[in-house]
């Protein structure tokens, strides 16, 4: 265990948990510094090199364009939860640090996946597999199940829709009305992909040979070369946002 992770045998309670909802900037902050701390050698972070990881678009959704004082706002009400915490680097630049693991009361990999979940909001298991695995080996959707139980048990991922392939999950870090929203959106997309789904399905079964199985296989399967190609994207803009300085 790193000197930045806790001990999480018991899940906490409410009255003991030190989370608590949080507005999409503060969100986006820090997920951010999560992720950076795992990806970049550039960390702890200044507040100009924090509001450009905000801003950066690949691996993010939505996408900001936040200015520094926004981002400060952000960081201020951050510290004042105690989930980040300014820090004196080598300059006299103010420079930036996350206590996710504390705050949150989780492990490396569910930091992981709580990033991923913060920086880019509901998303499929096997789309969060992908992703949360540039920072932390995660083998395959197999691998994440147990990490998605421990986090849904601590009452901070939610399942939007059930068990299963193409199941989609999110953080419970939202504030009350952003969370409605988006089970709302959730539950309107579910209900067209499953009249699309219907459709094909009997089309299929009217005009092709191919069963169901073949059909679910072929579909995971691009599910999974989708996720591998977001992952090196995102691998080859953080080497950019390196190379840049």
């Amino acid at each position: 265990m790193s000197e930045y992770e806790v001990s999480t045998d018991s899940a906490p309670t409410e009255k003991t948990r030190k989370w608590q909802p949080l507005g999409s900037i503060e969100r986006r902050v820090l997920g951010t510094l999560v992720e950076k701390a795992k990806t970049t050698d550039t960390y702890p972070m200044s507040l100009n090199a924090l509001t450009n990881g905000c801003n950066q678009k690949s691996n993010r959704d939505p996408q900001m364009s936040l200015e520094p004082h926004q981002v400060e706002e952000a960081l201020e009400k951050l510290r004042s939860m105690g989930a980040v915490a300014e820090v004196q680097g080598d300059s006299r630049v103010a420079k930036y640090r996350h206590y996710a693991y504390d705050w949150l009361g989780v492990d490396k990999y569910e930091i992981a996946v709580m990033a991923e979940l913060m920086l880019r909001g509901a998303q499929s298991v096997g789309e969060l597999r992908g992703r949360a695995a540039r920072m932390e080996a995660i083998a395959d959707v197999a691998a994440l199940r147990p990490v998605l139980e421990s986090l849904i048990e601590k009452d901070l991922v939610i399942s939007l829709t059930p068990p299963g392939r193409g199941q989609m999950v999110t953080h419970n870090l939202y504030l009350p009305d952003q969370l409605e929203k988006v089970k709302r959106s959730i539950g309107s997309t579910v209900a067209v992909n499953s009249s699309e789904s219907l459709a094909a399905s009997t089309s299929s079964t009217n005009h092709s040979p191919r069963n169901s199985d073949d059909v679910a296989e072929l579909r995971a399967e691009v599910s999974e070369l989708r996720s591998e190609v977001t992952q090196l994207k995102s691998e080859i803009e953080d080497l950019r946002q390196l190379m840049r300085g």
